[in-house]
C-alpha cells in the first residue's frame, strides 16, 4: 500500500512535470540539432537515484553507459551521475571518467531546485563539452517504461547555430541563461519520469515479494499439515498394534 501511494503520487507530478521537458526540447528540434553526431568533448548524464529494490531500473541506465564506452573505449566521454546507485556499479570500470557525482536523491520527490542545481554546476564546470547525452528511464505505463538517451547541446553550439545568428540581438550572455534554464527544465523532467518509473517498478517488485511470501507461507503450512499428520497416524498405528498384541 505505501509503494502504491508512493507511485500514485509520483504518476501526478509527472503530468505537470513533462512539459517542462518538452518545451525545452522544442528548442533542439526547431535548430536542427538532434541528429548532430558526436563530438570529441562528450558528456554522459545518468539520472538514477540511491535507492534500490526496484528490479533493474538502474541497472538499464548503466548498461546503455557501459555499452556506447565499450564502443569508443579511447574516446573522451566523460560521465556525470545523479545518485548513489549509478556510482556503485560504474566505479570499478569507469571511475576515471567520473566528472561530477551528485548522492542523496530520490529519498524524496525531485525538487526544480535540485535539477537546477545540477544545470549550474555542470555548466559551471571546467570540462567543455559540445554534445551530451541524457540518460534516464521514462515513464510508460505500470508495468513499462524506457531507458532513453535525449541529447543536449553546449552554449557554444547553440549559439554558433544559423538560426541563433539570424537575430541580431541574441548574445553569447543570454543564450548561456536560455541553456542553464532550459538544461534545468531537461533534467527535471527527466527526474520526475525516473521517479515515476523507480517507483512503479519498486511497487512491482513489491507485489511479486508479497505473492511469493505468500505461496512459501501456504507451501511450508502445507509442509507442517502433512508431518504432524504422519506423526499422529505413526503414533495412532503404534497404540492399536500393542493393544492387538496384548
Amino acid at each position: 500500500m505505501v509503494s502504491a501511494a508512493k507511485f500514485a503520487k509520483a504518476e501526478r507530478d509527472l503530468r505537470s512535470a513533462r512539459s517542462y521537458g518538452e518545451g525545452a526540447a522544442a528548442l533542439y528540434k526547431s535548430m536542427e540539432l538532434d541528429s548532430e553526431e558526436k563530438k570529441p568533448n562528450h558528456m554522459m548524464i545518468a539520472l538514477c537515484s540511491d535507492r534500490g529494490l526496484c528490479g533493474a531500473v538502474h541497472t538499464s541506465i548503466c548498461r546503455v553507459i557501459k555499452s556506447d564506452l565499450a564502443e569508443s573505449p579511447d574516446s573522451d566521454t566523460k560521465l556525470i551521475l545523479v545518485g548513489d546507485k549509478a556510482r556503485a556499479q560504474l566505479q570499478r570500470l569507469h571511475r576515471s571518467r567520473f566528472l561530477l557525482v551528485f548522492t542523496d536523491y530520490g529519498r524524496k520527490p525531485p525538487q526544480f531546485i535540485e535539477a537546477a542545481h545540477i544545470a549550474r554546476e555542470i555548466l559551471s564546470n571546467d570540462f567543455q563539452f559540445e554534445t551530451a547525452d541524457l540518460i534516464y528511464n521514462k515513464f510508460r505505463s505500470v508495468i513499462s517504461y524506457e531507458t532513453i538517451k535525449e541529447p543536449l547541446r553546449s552554449v557554444d553550439v547553440i549559439a554558433n547555430n544559423e538560426k541563433i545568428l539570424s537575430y541580431d540581438d541574441v548574445d553569447h550572455e543570454v543564450v548561456r541563461s536560455y541553456q542553464e534554464f532550459a538544461l534545468a527544465n531537461t533534467i527535471y523532467a527527466a527526474m520526475k519520469d525516473g521517479a515515476a518509473s523507480e517507483q512503479s517498478a519498486r511497487m512491482t517488485a513489491m507485489d511479486n515479494a508479497s505473492k511469493n511470501a505468500g505461496e512459501m507461507i501456504d507451501s511450508l503450512t502445507l509442509t507442517y499439515n502433512r508431518t504432524r499428520q504422519a506423526v499422529i497416524t505413526r503414533e495412532l498405528i503404534e497404540i492399536i498394534s500393542g493393544a492387538a498384541a496384548l
